[in-house]
């Protein structure tokens, strides 16, 4: 197949939603690792935000399903584990959206420390998504989901979700 047909696969991914959080699309999160063709068959490989993600059959199923409504009959979905999935591999047009629904994006990368002698890390400066306030601190480690922190605003006092960088 041509690179137009897969540039245009890559466009119709762009369309599928996390299920977790509908506003950010699975290319947005960079959970999509390729698309390639074999004998036919359309495959796409993606890697999950984490090796127990429970919404990794959903994704499959709305991959499928979203191929097969423009004609893609055969698409197999390949999960690959490593190298692991990484905040990373966000957009910056996925950072913007988690912000505009009002979860505060990473506010790092994530860097490979082997080697290093671990040093106690200074607090994150996680802005606000409501008022952008850099005045807030960790409420817990554990949000709605495994992937996210609960915050609060010192300044306007709302609670939100930071999505942690790993």
């Amino acid at each position: 197949m041509t690179d137009t047909i897969t540039d245009t696969i890559w466009s119709w991914l762009d369309t599928i939603p996390d299920p977790e959080i509908p506003v950010i699309s699975v290319i947005d999160l960079g959970i999509v690792r390729g698309v390639h063709w074999e004998a036919g068959t359309c495959v796409v490989t993606i890697t999950p935000t984490y090796s127990g993600c429970p919404a990794v059959t959903l994704i499959r199923e709305q991959i499928v399903q979203a191929l097969g409504e423009h004609g893609i009959g055969q698409v197999e979905v390949r999960l690959q584990l490593a190298p692991a999935w990484t905040t990373d591999w966000m957009t910056a047009r996925g950072r913007q959206q988690l912000a505009g629904y009002g979860i505060a994006p990473p506010a790092q990368t994530v860097i490979d420390i082997s080697g290093i002698t671990r040093r106690r890390q200074p607090a994150l400066q996680v802005a606000c998504p409501q008022c952008g306030s850099a005045h807030t601190h960790l409420v817990s480690q554990f949000g709605s989901t495994a992937c996210k922190a609960l915050y609060r605003c010192d300044d306007c006092r709302e609670p939100f979700d930071y999505f942690k960088a790993h």
